[in-house]
Order: C-alpha cells, then structure tokens, then sequence
C-alpha cells in the first residue's frame, strides 16, 4: 500500500499532531502500508516526514520517497529513503507542484490530509483526492473541500 500526504505549508506543528499523525501512520504500517510519498515542501510535509522517519526506526522495511517537482534545485534528502522526479518535464515551473501533487495522489492507495481551509495547494490536492475516489484519512477538516 502507498500512502501521501497533503497538508499545509504553514501548518503549526505541535507534539499532539506529531503524536496524532503518528498514530495514524503507524495505523497504515498495520494494515500494509510499505511506500510513503513526501512532498518536502512547508510544515506538514516535513513533519510527515519526522514522523515516518521516526517511525522506520520499527519498521526498517518502509520506504520514504521524497518526490521533487524541479531537477534544478538543491534538496536535503537527509529525511528519505530515496527521491523521485515524476514526468514534469513539460509543466511550467509554476504548476510543477500542483501537478507532482497531484501524481503523489494517483500513484498512492490513501491520503492523509490535514487541511484546514478551503484554499491554497493542499485544499486543492484534497479535491483532487477525493474526485479521484482516494481513501483518505482527515486529521483535520472535511465539511468544506
């Protein structure tokens, strides 16, 4: 099973979400989950990322893949098991986020979401998750995406 997440850049992250997420992940390692995508952008994704780092520690046999939307720029891959660059070659660089998001979101099983407001990047992955029929989990809200 491969899992993504989708979250905001701005999220304040605190030791109840780090617990909450990572009850949550550690939930999915139960029930199969074997490959977790990261975006590698803002608060949420790196916390995801700690905590699926955090949790390898029990479960060596996780792969933690960082997904970059830009072959131009330097990334910390400190976090990963490996990086992947999808097909964006053709996507101008200011919809290669979106679009990698939305390729996390096809290539992967469920979707974890902490989405607080109707706007911006994660709001819009979470529609794109959902119109896609994903299994998504919400640690956050669900009443307005």
């Amino acid at each position: 099973m491969k899992v993504t997440f989708c979250g905001h850049g701005d999220t304040i992250c605190d030791q109840a979400l780090f617990d909450k997420l990572s009850a949550c992940v550690t939930g999915l390692i139960e029930a199969g989950a074997t490959q977790f995508y990261l975006g590698g952008y803002g608060n949420f994704d790196l916390l995801a990322a700690k905590v699926v780092q955090n949790i390898k520690e029990r479960n060596p046999e996780i792969r933690s893949v960082l997904v970059i939307p830009y072959l131009d720029r330097f990334y910390d891959t400190g976090l990963y098991d490996e990086s992947v660059y999808p097909p964006l070659e053709t996507v101008p660089k200011r919809y290669a986020i979106s679009k990698r998001n939305k390729w996390m979101i096809d290539q992967s099983d469920v979707v974890v979401s902490y989405v607080l407001h109707s706007f911006g990047g994660a709001a819009s992955s979470l529609r794109y998750a959902k119109r896609k029929n994903k299994n998504i989990i919400y640690l956050g809200r669900e009443s307005f995406v």
